[in-house]
């Protein structure tokens, strides 16, 4: 339970910030709202507050968080942004899933 706990707060924290970037680059880059912008922002505040959640030490979870960002930004390039990924990203995407798990849950004595 205490994996699919974690797991859980990985992939809210992801789309967190995935989603608040996203936001502040509709902003800039496609003259989106300000308000936009600004609903970004706090959701990258939430980001910041998320992985707290974690059971183990900043490093190892943000080390691990590179690869669930990897994983997500192409999962969210591709369904919110319609940019299918190819087989490269998806072997990439997996591959960094694989040290998602080594960094977070291996067996340490």
């Amino acid at each position: 339970m205490q994996i699919a706990r974690s797991l859980f707060y990985f992939v809210v924290a992801g789309v967190c910030e995935i989603g608040g970037g996203y936001s502040v680059w509709l902003w800039l880059r496609e003259g989106k709202s300000v308000l936009l912008a600004l609903l970004g922002a706090g959701v990258l505040f939430l980001y910041g507050i998320i992985p707290t959640f974690q059971p183990a030490n900043f490093g190892r979870v943000y080390a691990a968080y590179g690869g669930v960002f990897v994983a997500l930004s192409i999962l969210w390039g591709w369904l919110i942004d319609h940019h299918a990924p190819d087989q490269f990203d998806l072997i990439g995407g997996l591959v960094a899933l694989i040290g998602v798990f080594i960094i977070m849950y291996a067996p340490r004595s």
